[in-house]
């Protein structure tokens, strides 16, 4: 996986001992089986469900022998050290890495119609924090799933050069990188104690936040600081490196071959269980036993010498599959192939003679040249990302145009009727807007003053996506229409419990608890608030008791502020969940068949029976809240899913949604817009008005 492949580390005193010149070809094959456990499990879950600690076995392996290269090449001075370290890490790290993003790049811009994060995210490998860029995605309303993001595992490169950048620094100030110096004995105890706390806020945020624990260096430390402790523990504790040595190592194989078939469920024992087995088998794999000579093994060792390639090129060529042909039993043969054939080309011919050979006389110069290429590079896919939509796709845009746009937020009238909806100045976007005004004159579609009746429409993006649907509300029937929308805003309230509050936390506050009183306090009698919100955290795979809590918590505030809106005679109306398209994360290019991807492209979302199965529970509760006579409920179930398969077309053909994030497209806004006046319209129901229940979905 990272630049520590075919290294030769020295041997730490009282581990396994190593052959020639310090190398442990063993090492080697112990890498192989890491990379091999990360492509079955990133071909497919099920066929090894916690493969992934296989970049947990990584980190290990580098926190060992980036400590075990420094003993060999001790420093005179800081920057002796620092020059000398980061030219051989970039010698090691920029060809592959750079041949691999830019091709992929490219390629990605053919076959993805919005390549823009997957070209940030290759941007930001270059440089080494792709894993902070895609820990801020994972916590990104608009975030791009990671499968459909060609470098998303780039993160784990990103964790180990942020170690790299600090443990030169730490080798030096406590002298075991100096000559002479010893240090070994303070650099193991300054690093335990780091390692302690790492592991420490590994376990707490895992079960909160998932994102940070994982892509994060700091939580990740923790497992490079195994590696190092362990070639440390020789000149530290000689008799307890003498008694991991003599460990029987073939168990421990075994032991982690297990841990790796462990559901994902089990993710932080799994996690140090595996880091813990590395640990020991690194130090107790010696030869006369058999897993020595499992491990060194020509066929394990050559793979784990282009383990780095293929770390590289595997998810690129999956991802990638998956945007065009996609994954199957009879393509994995064939993908897996492209795999080791690019893996191959680029260790022969660029990984391997570009280390070895001599950039430039000088350290400081290599190090230039390293960082120019990466400019170089970064430049490039800057200038494509900043090309137009669409300029380089292969693929046809099956939306008209003038029918979908780019950005949720441009500006809206209807034709013939006062006021223009402006977009930006009606929507919470982030933190900074916590004190934003929302001016209704700036967000209004007709005459608010003087209109019939008025509808503040409320939500998250959804809102600002349905701006097209009140076009005859407006011209025909005389109403006003004020959009408003905080990105990722829960419904209805400032609900911790709520999915999606943590980064939003701070607008969702501002939103509920200021904006929309102030705009309710405008409202008059027979006026109507429209809740219009992506209600698919309302109805969650499995249903359990957090999703039970949920929905509770949705109950309490769905019948809070439809009290506190009646008592000024002002009517709700809420949005029922649609389809769960953002779930299938696809731009509605990808969800035609193109000349590229024959099968359909990566969408893949539920049936109607699947989906109103799962949508049941939040379907009783707002028939019970509507025979109650709390709201009006708007559903578009229907319209969004109106055969057997839920797919991106509506009856007639036209394309639902305009983007991955399962935002309705102008064309499907103006198809619900009858429904949605039909409902805006009407008289208040009698108390036993019903939602109608559907028990056999239509036939197409």
């Amino acid at each position: 996986m990272s630049g520590t492949t075919g290294s030769r580390p020295a041997v730490a005193p009282g581990i396994a001992p190593a052959s020639v010149a310090g190398y442990r070809v063993e090492i080697d094959g112990l890498r192989a089986l890491a990379v091999v456990a990360v492509i079955l499990n990133h071909i497919d879950e099920r066929l090894l469900p916690s493969g992934y600690l296989g970049v947990d076995v990584f980190f290990v392996i580098s926190g060992f022998v980036i400590t075990g290269s420094l003993t060999r090449r001790p420093a005179h001075s800081l920057a002796d050290l620092l020059l000398g370290f980061y030219s051989r890490r970039l010698k090691r790290l920029v060809p592959a890495l750079l041949l691999f993003v830019v091709v992929v790049g490219l390629l990605s811009c053919l076959v993805i119609p919005r390549p823009h994060t997957a070209l940030r995210t290759a941007i930001s490998a270059l440089f080494g924090f792709s894993n902070i860029y895609l820990h801020g995605q994972a916590t990104d309303y608009f975030g791009t799933a990671t499968k459909l993001n060609p470098f998303t595992h780039t993160w784990s490169l990103g964790v180990e050069e942020q170690y790299y950048l600090l443990f030169p620094l730490v080798a030096w100030l406590t002298g075991f990188a100096r000559p002479g110096a010893g240090g070994q004995r303070s650099l193991f105890g300054l690093m335990a104690v780091a390692s302690l706390a790492s592991l420490i806020g590994f376990v707490q945020l895992y079960p909160s936040q998932q994102a940070a624990a994982y892509f994060l260096m700091p939580p990740r430390f923790w497992e490079m600081g195994a590696g190092c402790l362990l070639f440390c523990l020789g000149g530290v504790w000689p008799a307890a490196a003498r008694g991991l040595g003599r460990l029987p190592p073939m168990p421990l194989v075994l032991a982690l071959g297990a841990v790796m078939v462990l559901p994902l469920a089990w993710a932080i024992p799994a996690t140090v269980a595996a880091v813990t087995l590395t640990t020991l088998l690194i130090a107790s794999l010696r030869e006369g036993t058999a897993a020595y000579r499992l491990f060194t093994l020509p066929a394990l060792v050559a793979v784990g010498l282009i383990s780095y390639s293929l770390y590289l090129w595997h998810w690129g060529v999956l991802s990638l599959s998956r945007w065009t042909i996609g994954l199957h039993w009879w393509s994995v043969p064939f993908q897996i192939a492209l795999i080791v054939i690019l893996s191959l080309a680029s260790y022969r011919w660029v990984e391997k003679p570009l280390r070895q050979a001599t950039w430039a006389q000088r350290r400081g110069s290599t190090i230039a040249i390293g960082a120019g290429s990466l400019a170089a590079g970064a430049g490039l896919l800057i200038g494509v990302d900043n090309l137009p939509s669409f300029s380089l796709y292969a693929g046809r845009n099956p939306i008209p145009a003038g029918m979908g746009v780019e950005s949720l937020v441009d500006p809206y009238r209807v034709a013939g009727a006062a006021g223009t909806w402006q977009g930006s100045p009606c929507i919470l976007a982030n933190e900074a807007d916590a004190e934003k005004a929302i001016p209704i004159a700036s967000c209004t579609l007709g005459d608010f003053t003087t209109a019939r009746h008025r509808v503040l429409v409320v939500g998250n993006s959804f809102s600002a996506s349905f701006a097209g649907a009140f076009d005859d509300l407006v011209a025909r029937d005389g109403y006003a229409v004020t959009i408003t929308s905080a990105w990722a805003a829960s419904p209805v309230g400032n609900f911790a419990a709520l999915p999606g509050s943590g980064p939003f936390a701070a607008i969702n506050r501002a939103y509920w608890n200021r904006v929309v009183p102030e705009l309710v306090e405008r409202l008059r009698p027979g006026d109507w608030v429209f809740l219009v919100n992506d209600m698919v955290m309302f109805s969650p795979p499995s249903q359990g008791p957090g999703s039970r809590l949920i929905l509770q918590t949705l109950r309490v505030g769905l019948t809070d502020f439809s009290t506190s809106l009646a008592r000024r005679g002002v009517r709700l109306a809420v949005l029922n969940g649609l389809p769960f398209a953002r779930e299938a994360n696809c731009h509605p290019a990808s969800a035609v068949p193109q000349w590229f991807s024959p099968f359909g492209g990566p969408c893949q979302m539920p049936g109607r029976v699947a989906s109103l199965g799962r949508r049941q529970p939040l379907d009783d509760l707002l028939r019970e809240l509507q025979n109650q006579g709390t709201l009006q409920v708007v559903d578009l179930f229907d319209l969004f899913c109106p055969g057997e398969a839920c797919t991106y077309r509506a009856a007639g053909g036209e394309i639902l949604y305009r983007d991955e994030h399962s935002h309705p497209s102008k064309q499907a806004v103006r198809l619900a817009a009858p429904e949605i006046r039909r409902v805006l319209t009407s008289a208040p129901p009698e108390p036993s008005a019903a939602i109608p229940q559907r028990t056999m979905p239509p036939k197409p």
